[in-house]
């Protein structure tokens, strides 16, 4: 039987437990932690990205992550550019409401590869105007940055 009733609603339900459960095998962390990493990080583009890339990665994303992604989002505000990764971590350290140290290195990483593996296309295009060094997060070879960041936890 459906969870909801609705097919929408539970094929957006079924692939966010996906997502979770990809994060958390990653981060090796429980539900509560790799949503709120999620967040975060979808949190932190999203300031990043101009409304029109806003609004064509949102239309990629499964209905419950969305919802998560549009959260608290000012369409009128001025996107942060941030350039450096470390800036970008730095807000996503600043955004995790987690109960355990989480490294913000592997919380951006771990999304990124969710992002890139599911919601073909948008993400691509997105990630090729980003500056390089968070381009490179979205990569599957760490980089220097988490040695030298104090944003990112062992």
């Amino acid at each position: 039987m459906a969870a909801t009733g609705l097919e929408q609603f539970d094929k957006s339900l079924q692939t966010a437990n996906i997502w979770l459960r990809e994060l958390m095998k990653r981060l090796g962390s429980d539900r509560h932690t790799a949503w709120s990493v999620l967040g975060a990080v979808l949190h932190t583009l999203r300031d990043r990205l101009t409304n029109e890339q806003v609004a064509h990665l949102g239309n990629q994303l499964p209905l419950l992550v969305r919802g998560l992604f549009y959260d608290q989002w000012h369409p009128v505000a001025v996107s942060k550019k941030l350039r450096k990764g470390e800036e970008f971590l730095a807000r996503i350290s600043e955004r995790l409401q987690t109960k355990r140290l989480v490294n913000t290195e592997q919380a951006a990483r771990s999304v990124f590869s969710v992002l890139v593996a599911h919601p073909k296309g948008e993400i691509q295009k997105i990630l090729k105007t980003l500056p390089p060094e968070i381009r490179a997060l979205a990569s599957t070879e760490p980089t220097e940055l988490s040695k030298e960041s104090p944003f990112a936890w062992e």
